[in-house]
């Protein structure tokens, strides 16, 4: 049995409106947690999601991320800020041991939001990737005490899957917007200028393919990411493997279309999802009954390891901030015309 959380009543359900309304994907797999993992687990997405709709949408994008450095910073000292995702994000950090690392990971990867950072190849996009949702992934492992190297690592395969997917479908939207996670080496072999991209978007054969390529490293990591299914709470199996169908299922979505995700959004039906599910079902069933997959036991990605050597049983915590989180708020707070970084 999962230890439960101590998040206050009305600041969980608060969390669980903002992800019903917010995350459709999460929120229907989320129902097929256990209460004791899916309730923190809403909570942690909200915050989350609060935190990437205010970098994401918010004007003052720079002001947003330092907006939101402070406010981890009083949710690790147990001195949140009044709100419910804050409050119930603090009690996450309290209850759960969560290393600090793992979220200021995600704080790094919005900061290179705010940044407007461009990445050059498919390895940096999956540093990115492991910034904005493997670290969401190995905080979920967190919540379901799971801290096992491998298990960490093939959670975070299926962070960088989701997200590869996440910058597949959003091609479109997010050249209309003037933001590029395609990468740039990609581009320069096509002979496409990323400015010219976003005045005119076009779903060309040369944008399709790069979908396409995509879609396929995504596609390896959700295999690889199958066999550490198993390493989880049985009871939490089908509600992950759910997440891990319903998203791969957009890839899907995209290959009918033709890998254009320039003139249409990929989006699953309520039908398909349910259909989805059962295929989780079998995934969770299988993790089950099934001797475990040599595939657990791979290396994680490199761009992931530092997140499973600050989760990992017996791993030794970082100690105050990374240099390149130090370095990247300072650039931002140069931005804003505040110069001098508070002592780390």
């Amino acid at each position: 049995m999962i230890a439960a959380s101590s998040i206050d009543a009305g600041d969980l359900a608060h969390c669980r409106e903002v992800i019903r309304t917010g995350s459709y994907s999460f929120h229907a797999a989320s129902k097929l947690l256990p209460a004791d993992v899916r309730d923190p687990a809403l909570a942690l997405y909200a915050f989350c999601r609060l935190a990437d709709d205010e970098v994401d949408e918010g004007y003052d994008k720079a002001r947003a991320v330092i907006r939101l450095q402070e406010r981890l910073d009083l949710a690790f000292d147990g001195r949140p800020e009044d709100a419910p995702e804050d409050r119930a994000f603090a009690a996450i950090v309290r209850d759960f041991d969560m290393p600090r690392a793992l979220p200021e990971a995600l704080l790094e990867g919005l900061a290179w939001d705010a940044s407007e950072r461009r990445y050059a190849t498919l390895s940096d996009v999956r540093g990115y990737s492991a910034r904005v949702a493997s670290a969401v992934g190995a905080m979920m492992c967190v919540l379901m005490r799971v801290r096992d190297a491998d298990a960490l690592a093939r959670a975070c395969d299926l962070g960088v899957a989701m997200q590869l997917t996440n910058i597949a479908r959003d091609v479109g939207e997010d050249a209309r917007a003037a933001r590029l996670y395609l990468p740039t080496d990609w581009l320069d072999d096509a002979g496409i200028d990323a400015d010219a991209f976003f005045d005119d978007p076009q779903a060309s054969p040369e944008i399709r393919r790069m979908v396409r390529r995509l879609l396929a490293e995504a596609h390896r990591l959700y295999l690889r990411s199958e066999s550490g299914i198993g390493c989880l709470p049985l009871r939490a199996r089908l509600g992950i493997a759910a997440a891990r169908c319903i998203y791969a299922g957009i890839g899907t979505v995209l290959r009918a279309q033709g890998h254009d995700s320039i003139t249409r959004r990929a989006r699953t039906t309520k039908a398909r999802k349910l259909a989805l599910m059962g295929q989780a079902g079998l995934k969770a069933g299988a993790a089950t009954l099934l001797p475990r997959s040599p595939v657990l036991f791979a290396p994680p990605l490199p761009e992931v390891a530092f997140l499973v050597d600050a989760t990992a049983t017996g791993a030794r915590r970082p100690v105050g901030r990374t240099a390149a989180l130090i370095d990247v708020m300072a650039d931002l707070r140069q931005r804003q015309g505040t110069f001098g970084v508070a002592a780390e």
